[in-house]
């Protein structure tokens, strides 16, 4: 059964209420960007007290620095005004449960979804599967904390990101609900200027 109905539903009761909601500026008020994972146990307005219209929030699978979440960034600095930026993974990610070779060969069997346990992932749909997840950098990773450094050490080098803006490097802990600085990153993102 679809969602849809529902999401309607809440939405008509979101929008009988909006008031001065219509009157936020399109900078984000507080003046920085979190990026962030996409998973449903992250809230990044309530982690980090934000209100909308408060800061842009980029999510993606694994809060990773791809291409595509830099350029958010670029634009969030460039055209919008923020000032800092934040690169929050977590705990207890699914980026961490597989990595480029097994998600391709999944693909290759089926573009129907799969599933994990103690011997690892199996398809269980039927073909066709397509051979293009191979051309796909998953952005995959072990290590929690060094993926956080070795995402801030990456927008930090980007030749479109001026050197004055900070990027703090932490974690969400999905069991307590802290942000957990990793020092390692936080130094990388330093302002430079």
């Amino acid at each position: 059964m679809s969602v849809l109905p529902e999401v309607l539903k809440a939405n008509e009761a979101y929008a009988a209420s909006f008031g001065a909601k219509s009157q936020l500026a399109l900078p984000p008020a507080r003046r920085f960007a979190i990026l962030t994972c996409m998973d449903a146990r992250l809230d990044p307005a309530k982690y980090a007290g934000l209100a909308e219209g408060d800061a842009h929030v980029i999510r993606n699978a694994g809060g990773r620095a791809s291409d595509d979440a830099v350029r958010s960034l670029v634009i969030s600095y460039k055209l919008l005004g923020t000032k800092e930026w934040f690169v929050v993974h977590h705990s207890d990610c699914g980026m961490q449960l597989f990595d480029d070779e097994i998600i391709s060969n999944l693909l290759d069997q089926s573009l129907e979804g799969a599933t994990i346990d103690e011997t690892g992932w199996h398809d269980y749909g039927h073909g066709p599967g397509s051979g293009h997840g191979h051309y796909v950098k998953w952005l995959t990773f072990k290590d929690l904390a060094k993926s956080v450094v070795d995402d801030v050490k990456r927008i930090r080098s980007y030749p479109l990101v001026p050197g004055h803006i900070p990027i703090y490097g932490y974690y969400y802990d999905v069991k307590s609900g802290h942000l957990v600085e990793v020092p390692e990153a936080t130094a990388a993102g330093k302002a430079t200027v």
